[in-house]
């Protein structure tokens, strides 16, 4: 039940607007136990950096004009939000800053007879061996180290004399997926004072557009004024005589000018230490986004194709490579660049509803197999694309450039993107690159004897994933850095793509990204005005994650961390949701509730979830890669189907980019690589059970597809237990409830809505089917394995 209410109603009027800063200013998240350093390049792009920064009432910063470094360091045991002000070209222009302290949680370790260093590490810090160590503190034999968490489902170890040990005193442990376990902590949510900033809807006339917002608390009081409100028109406060409160109501009015081009509203509520959800409106022309006809970023549906996987449409360019050792999985199987364009010319993804691509790399590779360093010791080709020999050529099994342009320029007039795949880290041995530039790559040979092969963290900048793939060494070569940097852009001028996938990111350092994006901007984005995505895959904590996603480097990363919280709890039935609403809300913290992050539940790096659906592989079966070659599985239970369309449901309505990997949409299994790039089905070639995944499929992507709130809206957690997870999304156009129950049995269930709401019915946007609203009570029956989408109607 609503405790209480804030009304807000924002109208848009005539004020000085002008910004020469083009990108949307990010909120900065604050450390609580040190100053928090932000490259300046990174909050926002331009060609002059000359700033003068004020500090705020509880931040101070400074700025290092040689470094172009900024420094938040907060005072007064400082705990919520603000803005920091500074002025550039003239303007002044707003930081947002928040800070949410976490309580700190102890771990210990009594160390056997001989042990000397103990450190901790886990999924809190991207499974740093070295930055937590344990100490006795007290002197009674027992390491300790306290670690700030927020709720959710933690995987640690800790690393004793450098071997890898498990807690001793925590029975909790999961498989890792290596032969090995990790131990399990999980942090329950503590009961807290909640607030969240609800949408209402707006009212626009001829010269004005009022947008309305409701502020909910649960302590009763009424204390909000000015000092309260974080608001914000692009990267610029909202003028305090613009702002007027009466009771509860708050009215910002905006009009004039401010209805002419492509603008954001940010609003938040901070008070007694803590802050509301940000609030993002997007306005197009005076139109909110979702009704604008303008295609954004967060309007973009992903698939994702493997070109040799995909569709055979040339039949001449058909040449596998001959070797005695290959197996047919390991090698090219004909799909090509001719075969993707068939399938956009007949509809095949108007039908199923996507408006975005990512293709897999279609640089020039080796036509040599070559054999895998780790045990069987198999033997690859370079047919996923990610061995590249060239710099500019396009892989002739694929087609050539000319085909290359020819696919985006038909996705384009169907206003579609499409986004390449770029391997920054490494080259193909056979590369000039490599027999040219020596310098330009780290040493595969370390001084103490050991190979700088697979050491994915410890020298993760510089590591070599097999022998035959030397990996760039930017740190030590610029000519390298510039030269890498400069090709991305390249790609993207002679294509028209319209951003990219990038593999590896993490082995890659951030001034390799801050480089290519200020170019793309610089030559690209700013010249043409156009939208560059830029999404890159990491593994690791959500930290390190999130240090690659900002203004000055990637768009977005794939939300890994939210891939493997979700695929076991839709898996368990006995796991609840709840923890996998910690993850969201985690997610939302770090990245914001309209980020661009990539969902996915299937990629050409990890198992399919019909493995894991039909029972098949367990989540970290060790049994995964030997599956792969000689016990391929098959979907032997219908009713598999049904919980792979109840994932895409989730993944489908939740915040981010969805992304679909090819054979999803028809309930494609496989293990691990390469079975999980099997060649793709299509027509007479599909079974009933997949005609019929492939109908519901696609009726989830149109869904999204034709309704805002899913794409724009915000985030409201209902109900997460161990069968079902119920939220709302709300935007100014529109309120649509998500109900998901993994259960196989029927669930009875009843929502209390937010009365401001005043909704009378509701509508599920998949079966048609209606319900009364009364009170704000909602009775709905929610079958086994399925789910509903409901749009409210006043």
């Amino acid at each position: 039940m609503l405790k209480h209410i804030l009304l807000i109603t924002i109208s848009i009027f005539s004020i000085n607007y002008s910004q020469t800063i083009q990108d949307l200013i990010q909120p900065i998240n604050l450390s609580q136990d040190q100053p928090t350093k932000v490259i300046i390049s990174d909050i926002f792009y331009s060609n002059d950096y000359d700033l003068e920064f004020t500090s705020s009432k509880n931040v101070d910063v400074s700025y290092d004009n040689s470094t172009m470094e900024v420094s938040f360091n907060p005072k007064n045991n400082f705990s919520g939000m603000e803005l920091v002000s500074f002025r550039h070209s003239g303007e002044v222009y707003q930081v947002p800053v928040k800070l949410l302290k976490s309580p700190k949680y102890l771990f210990t370790y009594k160390p056997q007879e001989g042990e000397k260093q103990v450190n901790l590490f886990g999924q809190f810090n991207s499974w740093d061996r070295q930055n937590l160590p344990l100490k006795d503190t007290n002197g009674d034999g027992l390491l300790e180290v306290e670690i700030p968490l927020d709720p959710g489902r933690y995987e640690y170890k800790f690393y004793v004399d450098g071997r890898e040990v498990v807690d001793p005193s925590n029975p909790d442990k999961v498989p890792n997926g290596m032969g090995d376990f990790n131990s399990l902590r999980i942090i329950e949510e503590s009961a807290k004072d909640k607030m969240f900033l609800h949408v209402l809807g707006p009212e626009k006339s001829a010269k004005e557009l009022k947008l309305k917002f409701y502020f909910e608390n649960v302590d009763r009081s009424n204390v909000v004024n000015k000092e309260s409100l974080i608001t914000l028109l692009d990267n610029k406060k909202f003028p305090s005589e613009l702002i007027q409160i009466n009771g509860r109501e708050i009215t910002l009015t905006v009009k004039d000018k401010m209805l002419k081009g492509n603008h954001n509203v940010r609003l938040a509520v901070n008070r007694m230490g803590r802050y509301s959800n940000i609030q993002t409106l997007q306005i197009h022309d005076g139109v909110i986004a979702g009704k604008s006809g303008v295609h954004t970023l967060n309007d973009n549906i992903i698939y994702s194709i493997m070109i040799d996987r995909f569709s055979n449409g040339d039949k001449s360019n058909d040449n596998p490579i001959q070797h005695d050792s290959l197996f047919t999985p390991a090698n090219y199987q004909g799909g090509d660049l001719q075969g993707i364009i068939n399938k956009m010319e007949e509809g095949y993804f108007d039908k199923l509803g996507v408006n975005a691509f990512w293709i897999s790399p279609i640089v020039d590779n080796t036509n040599n197999a070559y054999r895998e360093y780790p045990a069987p010791h198999r033997w690859y080709t370079g047919y996923h694309g990610y061995w590249p020999t060239s710099s500019n050529k396009v892989e002739e099994h694929f087609g050539d450039m000319n085909l290359v342009k020819k696919l985006i320029d038909i996705a384009h007039k169907k206003d579609s993107k499409v986004f390449l795949d770029y391997v920054a880290h490494h080259v193909h041995e056979e590369h000039w690159m490599w027999k040219d530039h020596r310098d330009w790559f780290g040493t595969f040979n370390l001084p103490n004897g050991r190979l700088n092969l697979r050491l994915w963290d410890e020298y993760r900048l510089t590591t070599w994933f097999e022998p035959y793939m030397p990996s760039f060494d930017f740190v030590s070569s610029y000519e390298a850095l510039e030269f890498m940097t400069d090709n991305a852009v390249w790609w993207l001028k002679v294509t028209g793509a319209d951003g990219y996938r990038h593999d590896a990111v993490k082995h890659v350092p951030n001034e390799f990204w801050r480089l290519q994006t200020k170019k793309i901007k610089k030559e690209i984005a700013i010249p043409f005005d156009k939208e560059v995505y830029q999404i890159g895959e990491s593994f690791g904590g959500i930290d390190m994650i999130a240090s690659y996603v900002n203004n000055g480097q990637l768009s977005a990363q794939f939300n890994f961390n939210l891939y493997d919280v979700a695929v076991p709890t839709f898996l368990d039935e006995k796991a609840s949701f709840k923890l996998l609403d910690y993850q969201m809300q985690k997610s939302f913290q770090v990245f914001g509730y309209n980020n661009l992050m990539g969902n996915i539940m299937d990629s050409h790096d990890k198992i399919r979830y019909m493995a894991y659906a039909d029972g098949d592989l367990a989540i970290n079966d060790g049994r995964a890669g030997d599956f792969a070659w000689n016990n391929p599985p098959k979907v032997d239970d219908p009713k598999s189907y049904d919980k792979l369309k109840l994932h895409l449901a989730y993944i489908l309505t939740i915040p981010g980019v969805p992304i679909i990997y090819y054979g999803d949409e028809i309930g494609m299994t496989g293990a691990a690589d390469p079975d999980n790039r099997r060649m793709m089905r299509f027509g007479y070639d599909l079974d009933k059970n997949e005609i019929e995944t492939f109908e519901d499929v696609s009726k989830l992507i149109h869904i999204r597809k034709e309704h805002s709130a899913l794409r724009y809206g915000d985030f409201l957690t209902l109900q997460a237990d161990e069968n079902v997870y119920a939220y709302l999304r709300s935007d100014m156009n529109e309120r649509i409830l998500v109900i998901v129950n993994k259960s196989t049995n029927e669930q009875n269930l009843e929502f209390i809505l937010p009365r401001m709401y005043k909704v009378s019915k509701a509508k599920d946007l998949v079966s048609g089917k209606e319900f009364g609203i009364k009170n704000n009570l909602l009775s709905v029956d929610v079958g086994g394995s399925k789910y509903l989408i409901l749009k409210f109607d006043k």
